[in-house]
């Protein structure tokens, strides 16, 4: 190998890193899988902190990490493995989906049982979705066919104006 060719920034060509260079809110991608064990919503919560004001996305972190929290929380009471969480930005909104280990039902009333524990469960996350303008639903199945799939989608505007005390609940 001809060490000539070999082409790498040094330390005084690469960029500088500083709190001014931020990526842009479109380039907002992550994913985690992370044990289904009681540390891991706050695990997801803190990585959702530092990510979205890389981002931009500062303004929007109280409501973002309110939901990353609730539904991987739910996650973790219905997995015996593992979750997975996914951070998006996408067509001015911030999308969260979280999978867990916890196998869809065949049984249609089992399954209904199941949605009605969950949704209870998400109260919290529901009230901080509406107050956002967003939606959020539980369904769909994972690729390899096991597992439960939960999703909140906040649009930028609502959730930068989350705490702002002008909300209204429908």
């Amino acid at each position: 190998m001809n060490l000539d060719t070999v082409s790498c920034q040094s330390p005084t060509t690469a960029p500088a890193a500083g709190p001014f260079l931020r990526a842009a809110p479109e380039d907002l991608a992550y994913s985690l899988t992370l044990p289904a064990a009681p540390r891991s919503p706050g695990v997801a919560r803190a990585v959702t902190r530092t990510v979205l004001p890389a981002h931009g996305l500062a303004e929007a972190t109280d409501a973002v990490v309110q939901v990353v929290g609730e539904l991987t929380a739910c996650a973790c009471r219905f997995s015996t493995t593992e979750v997975y969480v996914s951070l998006r930005y996408r067509d001015s909104a911030l999308r969260v989906t979280v999978y867990d280990g916890h196998a869809r039902h065949a049984n249609a009333h089992l399954g209904a049982a199941c949605d009605l524990y969950r949704r209870v469960s998400l109260r919290v996350l529901d009230r901080v979705v509406r107050a956002c303008r967003g939606e959020w639903g539980i369904g769909g199945d994972r690729e390899s066919g096991v597992g439960t799939r939960m999703w909140a989608v906040l649009p930028h505007a609502g959730a930068s104006g989350y705490l702002s005390g002008d909300r209204t609940y429908e």
